[in-house]
């Protein structure tokens, strides 16, 4: 089966509004810049994307909020972006924070078809207001919901026409869970093999989970700091 579509505004030109989006990465690393610009030039809007941050004002899911498109984040950190700041000061954009190791077993939970799970992270702090808790054992743990998306935008190194995925070092990060745990996932990659290419063992998302794939061009790659000392 051929997943590949042939560019990334077709692969992404069903998302309606309203929906909810997962977006693989850390930071700028091991993002779907290609699908993310493109769901921008489209124009969707009132969206509500998980992913562990937003980017920078520029770049990642950045120019998303430059855009007014997304009205809810969950996320774990939202440092370095001033206009998530700025929007979430004035009221303009909800906002739900959620501990990153937390965020990490809700997604990968959601792909594994478990509805909730308990915790001890965040017990007794505003992240357990409103939520169940319990005692196991003589500790204390508050009950998190799974997360499960529409659509998983995720970005992988090599893909093959299967959608038989392969990440390189830590730009895997969000993305074999993200790509699990949504009803369609769209890869964006850097290489594209013929099938039979990439050994089975070194597959880390198998094709069953990945409805598209896109090659994506221009990769810029940033880094969201750089710190220098004098010799």
């Amino acid at each position: 089966m051929n997943k590949v579509f042939v560019s990334a505004a077709s692969a992404i030109a069903d998302i309606p509004d309203g929906a909810v989006l997962m977006a693989g990465g850390f930071g700028l690393c091991g993002i779907p810049e290609n699908l993310i610009l493109a769901l921008r030039d489209r124009g969707t809007r009132g969206l509500t994307v998980i992913s562990n941050n937003c980017g920078v004002d520029d770049w990642g899911l950045g120019p998303l909020l430059q855009s007014r498109q997304i009205k809810k984040m969950i996320s774990s950190y939202v440092g370095e972006n001033k206009e998530f700041e700025r929007q979430y000061l004035s009221g303009e954009l909800e906002v739900e924070l959620c501990p990153q190791g937390t965020l990490a077993e809700r997604i990968r939970a959601g792909g594994a078809g478990i509805p909730a799970f308990f915790t001890p992270t965040g017990f007794g702090t505003v992240v357990a207001d409103g939520k169940e808790t319990r005692e196991f054992d003589g500790r204390s743990y508050v009950m998190e919901r799974a997360l499960f998306a529409d659509f998983a935008f995720v970005k992988a190194w090599k893909a093959d026409r299967q959608g038989n995925l392969v990440y390189r070092h830590t730009a895997r990060n969000f993305n074999p869970m993200m790509a699990t745990a949504a009803r369609v996932t769209v890869a964006e990659v850097e290489e594209l093999v013929d099938d039979g290419d990439l050994h089975p063992d070194a597959v880390h998302t198998p094709g069953i989970f990945v409805q598209r794939v896109i090659v994506g061009p221009h990769y810029q790659k940033r880094i969201e700091r750089r710190t220098t000392r004098e010799a």
